[in-house]
């Protein structure tokens, strides 16, 4: 689908993740187009599926989940039951942001979200290792966040102003 992007879909794509609020009459200033012509270029975006969604970025601090950890999930046997019990069971838990199957030396990598180191080791202890499957973890407490961002950054288009 990306190449059936053009300067225009890309500079559309470049300000909304920035500010997917901005009203469509700033955002046809941005991309010089009519308003007109910048919503259903944006209508065609979210259709195709380029755009899946808009969303309000939460601070972790301000909810009580200050502390970010990640954490390397290793499996007792690498086969579909397995595979499957561990992802419905980690759909259903509140303290894993994001889970993704990964190769190399260990199955999953979770992005976990705490009030703290004692409540994170609450959930090692409760859920993590209670979740079908599970062998062995590696946790990585995050000490700074130095980039967060909502999907693959859409540089602007080269000689883009705006």
């Amino acid at each position: 689908m990306s190449d059936a992007l053009d300067r225009q879909d890309r500079l559309i794509l470049h300000h909304l993740q920035r500010d997917a609020r901005m009203p469509l009459t700033t955002l046809a200033e941005h991309v010089g187009l009519s308003p007109n012509a910048t919503g259903e270029r944006l209508r065609r975006l979210v259709r195709d599926g380029v755009v899946t969604g808009f969303h309000a970025r939460l601070s972790p601090e301000a909810l009580g989940r200050g502390l970010t950890a990640f954490v390397e999930v290793k499996l007792e046997r690498t086969d579909s039951d397995v595979f499957a019990a561990f992802a419905e069971a980690v759909r259903d838990a509140p303290d894993i942001e994001e889970c993704h199957m990964v190769a190399g030396g260990f199955d999953y990598l979770l992005k976990t979200r705490h009030r703290d180191m004692a409540a994170y080791r609450a959930f090692l202890s409760d859920t993590l290792l209670r979740l079908p499957g599970v062998r062995e973890t590696h946790t990585y407490p995050v000490m700074e966040e130095l980039r967060a961002d909502f999907g693959p950054m859409l540089p602007a288009p080269r000689g883009a102003g705006g």
